[in-house]
């Protein structure tokens, strides 16, 4: 099979995935007479992205693996073929997300002393639900809170292909009230995780980003009279989207 009919087939196979696929998971799919080896879909996948240079998808990699998205520039109109409105989030949800992500891993107690507010239970239950968020492992003082990290979903919903690739806390800060929207499938009972358990001192959602100053750019931007209840997150959210070429699965990524 010629390079051309590879990049071919690939592109058929990540149109019809709906998901991020994985190079191995795309070298099982051919049959034995004709399977290339890695460095083939490698090469098929760079020539791939180079076609949709021009065009309204992207190759894009995250970590899961590649997967054919629509460009955000598109979102908008796209989004208008499901009646379903996209998932919306408040900011208490999307700073404790936040602090979860740049400062992994951190128990929900040092999460309320940075906000100064209690993390409701309906934001804990939401961001598990999601499989943005997991149980790492527990700190070592007396009570053993649980210590919170991100998962490798949370990395796939935002388009990323690892922690490192998060916005620095520049970027983050300059985003007003996270204007941006998510467009997400229904949650689904597992994911796989970005890390190991802390307790074993190795993972990626242990891998934090430097603390620098997240607890005043994150802090700073609270809004004032934030209910501790559960009221908090009902309100009013700011949209929040990865943008992927399928329509949102009923079923559950």
């Amino acid at each position: 099979m010629t390079e051309i009919a590879y990049t071919n087939e690939i592109e058929a196979i990540l149109l019809a995935a709906g998901r991020p696929v994985t190079v191995s998971q795309i070298v099982e799919l051919f049959e034995d007479h004709q399977r290339p080896d890695a460095q083939q879909v490698q090469e098929a996948l760079e020539e791939l992205g180079r076609r949709c240079e021009d065009r309204a998808i992207e190759l894009r990699e995250v970590a899961s693996g590649w997967r054919l998205q629509i460009r955000s520039k598109h979102a908008e109109t796209v989004s208008r073929l499901w009646q379903e409105r996209p998932g919306r989030y408040s900011r208490a949800l999307l700073e404790t997300l936040a602090l979860i992500a740049y400062r992994q891993p951190i128990t929900r107690g040092e999460i309320e002393d940075i906000r100064g507010v209690s993390v409701s239970t309906t934001i804990m239950r939401t961001l598990q639900e999601r499989n943005w968020v997991r149980v790492v492992g527990h700190r070592e003082v007396p009570g053993r809170p649980e210590l919170l990290g991100t998962t490798r979903e949370f990395l796939d919903s935002f388009g990323l292909k690892s922690l490192e690739e998060l916005p620095s806390l520049a970027e983050l800060s300059e985003l007003q009230d996270f204007n941006v929207q998510l467009d997400l499938p229904a949650p689904q009972s597992e994911a796989e995780p970005a890390a190991a358990s802390a307790d074993s001192g190795s993972g990626e959602s242990a891998g934090a980003l430097p603390e620098d100053t997240v607890d005043e750019q994150l802090a700073a931007d609270d809004d004032e009279g934030h209910e501790e209840d559960e009221e908090s997150d009902r309100s009013e959210a700011s949209p929040v989207p990865t943008l992927v070429a399928s329509p949102p699965d009923d079923g559950g990524h």
